[in-house]
């Protein structure tokens, strides 16, 4: 899964999808939560519903459907009404305990889940909340539900960086991915770009965009760098011939390199290949 963009789309505005479809953002992530006014809930389901089922097959864009919470009478309609083969995943907003997991996935069945991590108990129980279900396949942060109640300065780099490293340490607990959230000031691009840099350099798999103008900025910043290609090839290349010779530890350009750095390659490959940035036979 590649997701380094991912860019929210109201539910309740149908003439927005197929923009958004042809946007480079590599995954889109249909909002049926706080996007759509209580009244207009049955309506942008059911727009977001029609709309995934006129999808081909061969679509190029990770779909996502954030639905209603879960202790909400919205969440069983709306995974009813989206449910089918061209849901990538679901994203469960405010989870606050394993318990929640358990019971989206009762529902949700074989969908992929992406757990919002966005309130203080969330963040204390990341890691349990992370591995409660097979389901689970990430967790994502949510800036704003977690840091305005508080008080908590949201543009502070210090502070968020904070909140990063902890939903990723729990993501890496359970073995699944961390994705950062979005930021509200769509026209501070160099922000925009510092804490998108502060994610990625964490092992964030990407960062949400709430605006079309900020897709740009974040692909850029999980896009692989050519020397990081270069390095991984060569990672990868060495391991073969010392898994062959059996060594454990070895240099690659005068930095010692085992066994979790070979991951760390083999997943900066995977990305570049998927971005065309490399043909097979490079590698």
């Amino acid at each position: 899964m590649m997701m380094r963009c991912k860019l929210f789309v109201p539910g309740s505005r149908p003439e927005l999808f197929a923009k958004a479809m042809a946007s480079e953002a590599d995954a889109l992530s249909f909002d049926l939560e706080d996007a759509v006014d209580e009244g207009r809930k049955d309506e942008a389901r059911r727009h977001v519903g029609e709309f995934l089922r006129t999808l081909s097959a061969k679509r190029n864009k990770t779909i996502i459907v954030r639905v209603n919470g879960i202790g909400t009478p919205h969440f069983e309609k709306d995974v009813a009404q989206i449910r089918g083969p061209n849901l990538d995943l679901i994203n469960l907003p405010m989870v606050e305990s394993a318990e929640q997991v358990r019971h989206s996935a009762a529902v949700t069945g074989d969908i992929g889940l992406m757990a919002n991590i966005e309130t203080a108990r969330g963040l204390r129980l990341a890691a349990e909340i992370a591995g409660a279900h097979p389901a689970v396949k990430g967790l994502q942060l949510g800036f704003g539900d977690l840091l305005e109640p508080l008080g908590i300065d949201r543009y502070n780099p210090h502070v968020v960086l904070q909140f990063q490293l902890a939903m990723r340490l729990a993501a890496g607990e359970a073995g699944v991915f961390a994705y950062d959230g979005a930021m509200a000031n769509v026209k501070d691009m160099d922000f925009l770009r510092r804490e998108a840099e502060g994610a990625r350099k964490l092992g964030y798999l990407g960062k949400s965009a709430i605006h079309p103008s900020q897709v740009a900025v974040i692909n850029a910043v999980f896009r692989p760098s050519d020397e990081e290609i270069a390095h991984s090839l060569k990672v990868v290349e060495s391991a073969r011939k010392a898994g062959a010779e059996g060594v454990g530890a070895w240099t690659v350009d005068g930095k010692m390199v085992d066994a979790p750095f070979v991951v760390r390659a083999e997943n900066i490959l995977a990305v570049a290949r998927k971005l065309g940035l490399i043909k097979e036979t490079d590698s």
